[in-house]
């Protein structure tokens, strides 16, 4: 057994808790670390509730854990710098840095041989015009971090059309595609690699609303897409699980993003998998052997969002839906309150 007996979490949100509920069942502890409201403190052994800028805090926080991981990439750099002078952070922090940003992100898929959409920095404002001629229309201009869910992202239809997102961005060409695809794949430190199978996406208003496994996709297809997850964390040296989403286009698949996390289109793996995302994630960070990440039933992950939470009496009815609520307080528009594995 691995020597690790609790590990940290940055982050509170849905991802943290039902990692910290996944660590549970392994016998290990978890440690959140989020500045703001914590879900996931509910179900962890311990919460800290502070800013990434109180280095007393970040400090006790980590001398309390065995490792450190997190659940959005999107932590200062100079928090990482200090908790990682104490504790490992896994995955490492090349990943965060290659997540974080969509140009870095995008530089680096191309530089390992992987197609993505055309794109241009744009920097400022100033550049705006001048990416627009390079790439044309219809182009979808996002900020270069921070932006998830639609959010920091402007669809240009017009070369008159010059909306500025406020923050230096990437313009990324549109994408002819017949299906999104997404792959959960997990790497251990020993280089062990297991994937589960890819999932088809369904988004609404740039939020996912549906993963469907199997996909309904040929066998080419699916091989392709884990052989280009696989090249990914093999890159990165990666340890943990990430989400990678592609585009099946009729030339090939297109990487969109990659997530150096657990993912919203695995939450599937709870009910289809012996080994979900979330216990792979927990024995990769914390040195154990992966699980094989086998399906043995086809589910239907549908998120439950804003007033979709009106339908969780209904939803407690059926036999065949598994149901994960994240015990946040108010459903907004917009806000994922939870998930339904549904088994085909």
């Amino acid at each position: 057994m691995s020597e690790i007996r609790c590990i940290g979490i940055l982050g509170g949100g849905q991802l943290g808790r039902m990692l910290s509920a996944a660590a549970s069942r392994l016998g290990l502890r978890c440690h959140i670390y989020e500045p703001g409201a914590a879900p996931a403190g509910d179900v962890a052994h311990a919460l800290t509730t502070a800013p990434y800028d109180d280095e007393a805090a970040l400090r006790a926080f980590a001398e309390s854990v065995d490792v450190i991981t997190y659940e959005f990439e999107n932590v200062p750099t100079s928090a990482l710098d200090l908790l990682e002078s104490i504790r490992p952070i896994r995955p490492n922090r090349r990943a965060l840095a290659v997540s974080q940003d969509r140009l870095t992100e995008k530089t680096f898929l191309n530089g390992i041989g992987l197609a993505t959409a055309p794109f241009a920095d744009v920097p400022s404002e100033r550049d705006l015009a001048d990416a627009v001629a390079r790439i044309g229309t219809p182009s979808i201009l996002k900020t270069r971090r921070m932006g998830y869910d639609g959010k920091g992202q402007v669809r240009i239809t017009d070369p008159e059309q010059l909306e500025w997102t406020g923050a230096p961005s990437v313009l990324e060409g549109f994408v002819e595609f017949s299906a999104e695809i997404s792959v959960i794949i997990a790497r251990a430190a020993d280089g062990q690699v297991a994937a589960f199978d890819p999932g088809l996406n369904v988004h609404r208003e740039g939020i996912l609303r549906s993963t469907t496994v199997p996909c309904g996709l040929s066998g080419k297809v699916t091989t392709d897409a884990v052989l280009i997850a696989a090249r990914i964390v093999n890159a990165l040296d990666y340890v943990g699980v990430m989400g990678i989403e592609l585009f099946v286009t009729p030339t090939g698949l297109i990487v969109n993003e990659i997530a150096p996390r657990v993912h919203n289109s695995g939450h599937w793996t709870q009910a289809g998998c012996a080994v979900d995302q979330f216990e792979q994630h927990i024995r990769a960070v914390a040195g154990l052997p992966l699980g094989d990440g086998k399906r043995h039933v086809d589910v239907v992950m549908e998120n439950l969002i804003g007033e979709d939470m009106d339908r969780v009496p209904e939803l407690l009815t059926s036999p065949r839906a598994q149901i994960h609520l994240y015990g946040k307080g108010e459903a907004r528009p917009g806000r994922k309150m939870g998930h339904v594995n549904r088994i085909a």
